[in-house]
């Protein structure tokens, strides 16, 4: 097997041409539409973030379990897929496969070139070394779900015997993932060879360029593979044919609905102008309709609303009556099933917590503790809980809430402790200012009055005397005058 040209790593590129011009007809036009598409769908496998993840998962595993792991025989089925994953990257498929797509033909220039009858394609040795890539990645994927499943059976086994349950549940998943998308890149792969095998056929009969001369390429994959890949094969396409078959019914089935109501339609055309007779019922629009569904809505709600107000009336009442928290506790399981019944939520959300609390309360109750004083504050808060209106009692808050508040009533005090000092300060700094000022206003006034040649001038400047009274706006022109 390790002698087969499709068995290798690096398969030798052909030293032809890659693409030729040949004689380009509707049936070619389809070969290479429906190669271009199943394509795609191995490119976008390939591709996808899904397998990405799950072998950054598997790389991870490897890692962690490298030195404490390495003897056991779960971690040798993880190396075996590890090399078969590694394998396949080093094949570089995607990019051999990029390739094909860009050297077909886009549908824009297959619309010409059926036009025109001649078109480039694919040559043929480029097809032959494309059709051995696709057998190796698909000979590759079979190994892989072998190793897979063989892997999964270890560590099933492995769970059974209670070693390292969430480790192996985390392998177990890994690789169940692993497989599926394994199997959904051979099966993708085996209708890509199917379409290269026929396209293959065209270009041979056209121009050929024979590649593989000493190896004849499989008809099928199912040849290919092996038994149990080719049971595998055989379902899948089974499945895939029957869908194919379903969507290709639906299609007929929509088309022949809408030529039938195209038809509807084109009758219901012939009959305008005729004239139709309709009821005395038919005339009137829906607003009657509508308007006695509105009332009849309307009138169907209020009596329900009444009705709620009632109940919690009538709670409210056995609330205020309660004379132990064990009665209390009984009103309370009583009302809790009716809110749940009536979808008020926050009201049985509230009700629970008071029935927690009162649980506490009535095993206090039991002890010989007096708890009157208690059981008056609880009963308002129980008849807050039923219509839960304004602020929150402070019983009812929760700790959170509790220790919020408390945290800004003493930011707040603080606060105003702040506030009355720088006041107080400011206070006692008005005094000694006025102190002062008093001062210097009856020294001045002294030295004025003892000396004789500036009598005069106090009696005939009666503002200099009332100036240190007027207030705090004369003070700079006191201490102006005083030279200060």
């Amino acid at each position: 097997m390790a002698g087969e040209p499709w068995n290798r790593v690096n398969i030798a590129f052909p030293g032809a041409v890659s693409s030729v011009r040949v004689h380009f007809n509707s049936t070619t036009d389809a070969s290479v539409k429906a190669l271009l598409v199943e394509n795609e769908k191995v490119l976008k496998l390939l591709r996808s973030e899904m397998l990405q993840t799950e072998v950054r998962v598997l790389y991870e595993l490897l890692y962690i379990l490298n030195n404490s792991y390495r003897g056991n025989k779960t971690f040798k089925g993880l190396k075996q897929v590890e090399q078969c994953i590694n394998r396949l990257k080093n094949m570089k498929l995607d990019v051999a496969l990029q390739d094909l797509t860009e050297l077909c033909p886009n549908r824009i220039q297959r619309r010409l070139s059926v036009n025109a009858g001649e078109c480039e394609v694919p040559s043929q040795p480029m097809l032959e070394w494309l059709c051995l890539k696709v057998l190796g990645a698909a000979k590759l994927m079979s190994c892989t779900l072998s190793r897979c499943s063989r892997t999964f059976s270890l560590t099933k086994q492995q769970m059974k015997w209670e070693e390292f349950i969430i480790l192996n549940m985390v392998i177990t998943s890994m690789l169940s993932r692993l497989w599926v998308i394994s199997r959904g890149i051979l099966v993708s792969l085996t209708t890509l060879y199917k379409q290269l095998l026929d396209l293959l056929r065209h270009i041979a009969n056209a121009q050929p360029m024979p590649y593989l001369t000493e190896f004849s390429l499989p008809a099928d994959m199912v040849q290919f593979l092996g038994p149990s890949d080719a049971l595998l094969l055989t379902k899948e396409l089974a499945k895939a044919t029957e869908s194919k078959k379903k969507k290709e019914q639906l299609k007929r089935e929509t088309s022949s609905i809408k030529v039938k109501n195209k038809g509807v339609a084109w009758k219901v055309k012939e009959d305008v102008g005729v004239t139709v007779e309709r009821a005395i019922g038919l005339d009137a629009g829906m607003k009657p309709f509508l308007k006695v569904f509105r009332d009849f809505s309307k009138n169907k709600s209020f009596p329900q609303k009444t009705h709620q107000a009632d109940q919690k009336q009538k709670f409210k009442k056995q609330v205020r009556g309660a004379a132990t928290f064990t009665d209390m506790a009984s009103h309370l399981e009583e009302m809790i099933p009716w809110c749940e019944s009536k979808k008020m939520e926050k009201e049985k959300r509230l009700l629970n917590f008071l029935h927690l609390k009162c649980q506490r309360l009535k095993c206090l109750e039991a002890a010989g503790y007096k708890v009157q004083r208690r059981l008056r504050t609880f009963r308002q808060e129980a008849c807050w809980a039923l219509s839960p209106q304004g602020s929150v009692p402070r019983s009812c808050r929760s700790c959170a809430a509790t220790r919020r508040h408390n945290r800004l009533r003493t930011r707040f005090q603080s606060l105003r402790s702040q506030f009355k000092s720088s006041t107080l300060k400011t206070d006692v700094k008005k005094t000694q200012l006025k102190r002062q000022r008093k001062r210097t206003e009856s020294s001045l006034t002294g030295l004025l009055v003892d000396d004789p040649k500036n009598r005069s001038i106090c009696d005939s400047s009666p503002t200099l005397q009332t100036s240190g009274c007027d207030g705090e706006d004369d003070i700079d022109d006191i201490f102006a005058s005083v030279g200060l």
